[in-house]
């Protein structure tokens, strides 16, 4: 299996990383986690099913959610993450695209920073790159209020792969070492199920630009869409796509139920390992 450098720790792959959405309105688990010592619990759950990264957010990006300040957002993110130094040295993430957040997630002890925006904001490709974190590009088309009005591509893998590989190269220009630097296609992100579906089929693309990718598959509404089934009964639909994302390329899988994750990516682990060896 691969190893990827996530700050100061090495982490085997392909692994997990758990989500902690400390928000009132995520399309999954919003509000569950808002208050602080449930986030902490939840983390140690999530600890303790093998989660290899956490990723905590205290601004939902589903379609349609309400902006909010730095400022809010720091009172939801700050006590947890200050919390989770304590308790466990396995790296934090923290999703956001604002660069105060950023910098005061990095003064707190994340790792790394998770940006649907792909650093597009104003200073924060410089703020990541002074900070030394790691971090999470992400493509998205257009905003997440609006997002999937009405997705349109030419050829999507095509254009994420063109969006990446122009974002990579803005933040070595900027110092960010490549091995610091993770790419996340963003599926869910102003794509339709058809873009999701064609950019899974074609993750082996994105992997071929030699960094880390992350896949986040967990409880999306493509999955209800092939199902029929609700946000909280899509288990099962967001294993498999794990799992196929992980065959695809994918070294991190980014996933609310860890413990069913976790069993099934160490499963497509020992799989891709085994071909190696053959």
């Amino acid at each position: 299996m691969d190893r990827v450098q996530i700050g100061t720790r090495s982490i085997e792959c392909p692994c997990v990383m758990g989500i902690l959405n400390i928000t009132p309105d995520s399309f999954s688990d919003g509000g569950r986690f808002r208050a602080r010592d449930a986030a902490l619990r939840h983390a140690e759950q999530m600890l303790a099913a093998g989660a290899a990264i956490l990723d905590i957010g205290g601004e939902s990006t589903r379609p349609g959610a309400t902006l909010v300040t730095a400022d809010e957002e720091l009172d939801r993110v700050l006590p947890v993450l200050e919390a989770l130094q304590g308790l466990t040295d396995v790296p934090v993430s923290v999703d956001t695209s604002k660069p105060g957040v950023m910098r005061a997630a990095a003064a707190a002890g994340a790792a790394l920073i998770n940006d649907v925006y792909a650093l597009r904001a104003k200073n924060a490709v410089e703020t990541v790159a002074e900070s030394g974190l790691a971090v999470c590009l992400m493509h998205m088309q257009g905003e997440p209020r609006t997002m999937q009005v009405a997705p349109r591509y030419g050829n999507v893998t095509v254009e994420v792969a063109e969006f990446l590989k122009a974002r990579l190269a803005c933040c070595l220009e900027a110092g960010i070492a490549r091995n610091q630097i993770l790419l996340d296609p963003g599926f869910g992100f102003g794509k339709s199920h058809a873009h999701n579906m064609q950019l899974l089929y074609e993750l082996q693309q994105l992997a071929s630009l030699g960094q880390v990718l992350v896949a986040g598959w967990s409880r999306k509404a493509t999955l209800g869409f092939i199902t029929g089934k609700g946000v909280n009964e899509r288990v099962s639909a967001s294993v498999a796509a794990a799992v196929i994302a992980v065959l695809q390329g994918a070294a991190i899988i980014r996933a609310h139920d860890v413990a069913e994750t976790v069993d099934a990516v160490r499963v497509a682990g020992a799989f891709l390992n085994a071909g190696r060896m053959a």
